[in-house]
């Protein structure tokens, strides 16, 4: 009896095998990362599973044959959501003198694809990305949209881990206080805002000063005051003195917010 040209069981067995998708195995010095990481974070999560997941693209999914499911772009999707959440309500929250369309305005600068990047640059994950080979060879690591996604998985994977709150914690540590500080301040009228403000409630009048001018003359600093009927409300610093201004007129309105708080 002529012998059969059909592979054997054992061989059709192995060739399957070999096709079929595998589970995640990170190498020692990959699980070491993880672990720095979340000491540099003081973070711990319950299923690391899912900050692996936050952290897998989908070329290496697709380099290494494993399942689909595994890379992060569903933790991305829910990350993109969870963190509108969160910046709308410290929004409304901090500035409750602030119309909805500027408070559209400001999230839309915070959470748009460049101040993402840069959030994930300054926590340094782009380190952590598990990579195929071509995108690592193009620079992938450092591309801006993978970077923002990266971020927003992640923010993904701790709103399942952790909850919320400690999304909100994270985010206290890390976008709120850049906020706070006049990062974003470019895309904002502050000084048109505190106007508004004052002219609504019949408070008084308003009045900018440069109280100092620090620096060489190629990278000068002004510091600005506003006042209300002659009292402080707030301080800021800029390049210019129209920055400065609009970053006193912030400050004033952050200070007028948490007066308006403790009524």
């Amino acid at each position: 009896m002529p012998q059969s040209s059909r592979p054997s069981k054992r061989a059709r067995y192995q060739h399957d095998r070999r096709r079929a998708p595998r589970k995640m195995v990170l190498s020692k010095d990959q699980k070491q990362k993880f672990d720095e990481l979340m000491e540099r974070l003081q973070l711990n999560f319950d299923n690391r599973k899912l900050l692996i997941q936050a952290f897998t693209h989908s070329s290496y999914v697709n380099e290494h044959r494993i399942f689909s499911c595994q890379d992060n772009e569903r933790l991305e999707f829910l990350g993109d959501a969870v963190l509108e959440l969160s910046v709308s309500q410290f929004l409304f929250k901090q500035f409750n003198t602030m119309s909805e369309g500027d408070m559209t305005k400001l999230r839309a600068s915070i959470v748009c694809e460049p101040s993402l990047a840069l959030f994930a640059q300054e926590l340094k994950f782009g380190e952590m990305v598990l990579l195929g080979k071509g995108e690592e060879m193009t620079g992938g690591r450092a591309r801006p949209a993978l970077l923002a996604d990266v971020f927003e998985a992640f923010i993904g994977a701790l709103y399942l881990d952790q909850g919320l709150d400690t999304v909100l914690e994270f985010l206290n540590h890390t976008i709120y206080p850049k906020i706070n500080d006049g990062a974003f301040s470019h895309m904002m009228d502050f000084k048109s805002q505190l106007q508004e403000f004052i002219q609504r409630d019949n408070l008084g009048l308003i009045q900018y000063l440069i109280v100092q001018e620090r620096g060489p003359a190629h990278n000068r600093e002004f510091v600005s005051e506003v006042q209300l009927n002659g009292e402080t409300l707030g301080v800021g610093t800029g390049r210019s003195k129209k920055e400065a201004e609009q970053h006193a007129a912030q400050q004033a309105l952050m200070n007028v917010n948490e007066k308006e708080k403790l009524k």
